[in-house]
């Protein structure tokens, strides 16, 4: 009798177990302190933090997919993943392909060059900068500034580098993102104040889901307000953004 109950328990446990939901996301991977691969090769960061707690509330599995930054948005319309979290800014263009969540950080971005090569914003002009492909930075730099180059990137790991041997002027990119670089490079300055374009940034980040898939989304907000009530939110935030 005990053979079976325990059996019938085993049986029970990975059904349960193979019934829980799992939401697949995809995300670029060299985007720290908001995504980045490890020493162990594994996906860590702000994005993922939130999303694990966010699949913790609605008691799902969280799997996460490294992908280049410009397939995000496709792959989701072709249902390849369930969600994307990459720092990815709210915008009315994104919008039509994608719904997305509640946005989950306010955005800005900056320039930023070697100490000595661009003294302001105006002194772009003429100037090359690398920005991310497909990225709002991007639409941003060829929609309003004129005269600036702007040159993209499959990765900011990949322009940077390129700044740093000459191939470029500057980079353009998340404020917290450019922050990083700060930490490990004294040779960088900031060019001119944040960028706080409404059109481009003044939404926030959020997490984007395929038009059709309302109960994901629902779901996702549902767990987004709870973790930031419950304090989850402001722990993972601290752990990456505190001073």
């Amino acid at each position: 009798m005990k053979k079976i109950v325990l059996a019938t328990l085993i049986g029970l446990a990975s059904a349960n177990a193979a019934a829980q939901e799992e939401i697949k996301f995809a995300m670029e991977a060299t985007y720290a302190p908001f995504e980045y691969v490890d020493e162990n090769n594994e996906i860590q960061g702000f994005d993922v933090d939130l999303a694990n707690a966010l699949c913790d509330v609605i008691e799902a599995k969280c799997t996460f997919h490294n992908q280049p930054f410009d397939s995000l948005i496709p792959a989701l319309k072709f249902r390849r993943y369930d969600a994307a979290i990459s720092g990815i800014d709210i915008t009315e263009q994104r919008q039509q392909v994608v719904n997305f969540t509640d946005a989950y950080y306010d955005n800005s971005a900056a320039f930023v060059a070697l100490d000595g090569k661009v003294a302001d914003q105006t002194a772009l002009k003429g100037k090359r900068v690398g920005v991310q492909n497909g990225s709002t930075h991007q639409s941003y730099l060829t929609e309003q500034l004129d005269g600036v180059t702007a040159v993209p990137y499959a990765s900011y790991q990949d322009a940077f580098i390129d700044m740093q041997n000459g191939r470029i002027d500057s980079v353009f990119g998340d404020t917290a993102v450019v922050a990083e670089w700060f930490k490990k490079n004294d040779n960088l300055v900031y060019v001119g104040e944040q960028v706080t374009n409404a059109q481009y940034f003044g939404n926030g980040f959020g997490i984007a889901v395929n038009k059709s898939n309302q109960e994901l989304l629902d779901k996702l907000n549902t767990a987004l307000k709870t973790v930031k009530a419950n304090g989850q939110y402001d722990e993972i935030f601290n752990k990456y953004f505190g001073e």
